[in-house]
């Protein structure tokens, strides 16, 4: 990544700015939502993901316990409000959600 320019006309400065900071901004990653204390159960847990889109990944940020954890997103039949999740113990943890 290229570092923002110091010393610039405005008009310019602008530019290069919007250039270098949109894809950044535009990241699926950066507009994300953060999940706190989802409860999954030993076996398959439906969540709603809150994006108003279907889902590009997520990661596991906190958790109280040890489980595997996988998705089933693949056979989601509602993608674009739900993450559906299979775990092999009951755990809370907090997702980021992107």
């Amino acid at each position: 990544m290229s570092s923002l320019p110091q010393k610039l006309p405005w008009d310019k400065a602008s530019t290069v700015w919007s250039t270098i900071l949109t894809p950044t901004i535009q990241s699926p990653i950066v507009n994300g939502n953060l999940l706190t204390n989802q409860a999954l159960i030993n076996g398959v847990t439906v969540i709603n993901h809150k994006l108003g889109r279907e889902l590009q990944g997520w990661i596991i940020v906190g958790a109280d316990g040890i489980a595997d954890v996988y998705d089933n997103q693949a056979s989601n039949p509602i993608p674009n409000l739900t993450l559906s999740l299979t775990s092999n113990a009951a755990v809370t943890v907090s997702l980021w959600v992107f």
